[in-house]
């Protein structure tokens, strides 16, 4: 089993959930241009010229459409629907492993984890900096969005292992945070 496959494709998958277009575009473009992906059939068709232009297209629709308020909701609301399927696809496609993982497995694992990423941006983040900052915010937070989902996707391309870092921080400091909560007497 390749492991370095299953920490690309969290991480591809964690990236969708922030923006779905941006980390199949990069599975895409790197699959086409370089070596550092290889897509076995039937992901191969995301290298496809209509399939990279479609991307190109979709991603500036959603770039520019969470930038406007009101807008931004509604997109948020179509997303729910297309960002988990997006992870779906990016976990699918870029985990190596596809042919010892049964495909509906990882197709699994990427919805629960773009869903979930998702979850929290749409439901916890975005109407915590909207009410703090009257909605001035959103826009900064959603350019950061788009830049952090760029990051990670060439990040769990080209260097998969620090995937797996981030993931044992993340898991270390959540536990450390429910055990100091635990351990805190309540007032």
């Amino acid at each position: 089993m390749d492991l370095l496959g299953i920490f690309s494709a969290f991480g591809l998958s964690a990236s969708a959930g922030l923006n779905a277009y941006i980390p199949l575009l990069v599975i895409a473009l790197l699959a086409r241009f370089t070596h550092l992906i290889q897509l076995s059939k039937p992901w191969d068709a995301l290298t496809s010229w209509w399939i990279i232009g479609l991307l190109v297209v979709l991603s500036l629709i959603e770039f520019f459409a969470d930038k406007i308020p009101a807008v931004n909701h509604i997109n948020d609301l179509i997303q729910t629907f297309i960002r988990p399927a997006a992870g779906a696809i990016a976990f699918a496609a870029s985990a190596h492993v596809i042919t010892e993982i049964h495909p509906i497995l990882a197709i699994g694992a990427g919805i629960l984890i773009a869903g979930g990423v998702h979850a929290v941006k749409s439901l916890a983040v975005r109407p915590t900096v909207t009410a703090a900052t009257g909605g001035a915010g959103n826009v900064p937070v959603s350019i950061a969005e788009d830049a952090l989902s760029t990051a990670l996707s060439i990040i769990a391309v080209v260097l998969p292992v620090l995937i797996a870092c981030i993931l044992v921080l993340l898991t270390a400091y959540i536990i450390w945070r429910l055990y100091r909560r635990r351990s805190l007497p309540n007032a």
